[in-house]
């Protein structure tokens, strides 16, 4: 007879975790949640296994907010091999077609402008977007291609790193939702030499960088150590994705109406938009929306409120 599974914990925040090449998303999920024997968590957006970096886990709570995680800004560093176009626009993919490479720094850049700002991208038809409630890339691999349509996005920075030989290395900042393989491949369509990415990784996401990623190896070393306790000061607070957010302090008369689902007067709320909700003790109890007789009505509360 098997031992009974230890249950895991509630625990609430936020890790931002360096995932490693190799890994999808929800396996980095698994493991995180593993090491910190936590009973609930979720990612906020997919990173492809042939990326790595910036890629914020949420646990316990704090997954409630992770949406507006997903929603933010995100930074890539990203290598695009010139001449050669591949099935799935990633170093993955089949080889299409191969061509020289004759290509300047300067004719690079002059290309980047029509790249910048609100572009139009086409997503690729290995992307897990779902047509007819199929993902493509499974139709990708059952050999059918489908039209889709151009989607919009921002491309708030794109610049060259450094190009030697059929090796051009970018920086991009840009908004959710990006391909930075559609992008690679547009810009090889533009220089006439085709191209895909053959290495991604994300500097940014949102508020959190590189600067406050935690690897698997600095994971794993301090679990074996201490064991999950000795992970816990790794974690940010539950709404640390939301700092540039507005703040409300409520009195324990106001926190106990919102807490039972009714909006309520703050004086000095502001007046409209998204808002972050503290309690008398400074506590961070969850998010409200400012309503149009400006009172503030919850919209995601933490559970141990109230």
């Amino acid at each position: 007879m098997s031992a009974p599974r230890s249950k895991r914990r509630d625990i609430d925040g936020v890790l931002i975790f360096d995932k490693p090449l190799g890994m999808s998303s929800n396996n980095a999920l698994q493991k995180v949640r593993w090491l910190f024997n936590a009973a609930k968590g979720g990612h906020t957006g997919s990173l492809d296994p042939l990326a790595s970096g910036v890629l914020p886990l949420c646990l316990g709570e704090a997954t409630k907010f992770s949406q507006y995680l997903l929603d933010a800004d995100k930074a890539y560093v990203t290598e695009a091999r010139l001449g050669m176009t591949t099935t799935t626009g990633d170093a993955e993919g089949d080889v299409l077609e191969s061509k020289p490479v004759n290509v300047t720094l300067e004719q690079v850049e002059s290309f980047l402008p029509q790249f910048t700002g609100d572009i139009l991208q086409i997503p690729p038809m290995y992307s897990a977007l779902k047509h007819e409630g199929q993902p493509l890339y499974k139709l990708a691999r059952a050999g059918e291609t489908v039209e889709r349509k151009p989607r919009s996005v921002t491309i708030n920075q794109l610049k060259v790193l450094g190009l030697e030989g059929d090796r051009l290395r970018l920086e991009v900042h840009c908004t959710k939702g990006t391909y930075i393989r559609t992008l690679v491949e547009d810009l090889g369509n533009a220089l006439g030499c085709g191209a895909h990415v053959s290495e991604l990784r994300r500097i940014q996401a949102g508020p959190f960088d590189l600067s406050k990623a935690v690897t698997l190896e600095e994971l794993e070393a301090l679990h074996a150590e201490g064991g999950h306790l000795a992970l816990d000061h790794l974690l940010m607070p539950s709404d640390c994705g939301l700092q540039d957010w507005p703040e409300v302090e409520l009195t324990e008369q106001t926190a106990y109406y919102l807490n039972h689902g009714q909006a309520v007067r703050v004086p000095g709320s502001p007046a409209f938009g998204m808002v972050r909700l503290r309690d008398q003790n400074g506590q961070f109890i969850g998010i409200g929306e400012m309503t149009d007789d400006a009172r503030v009505a919850p919209k995601r509360l933490m559970r141990f409120n109230g």
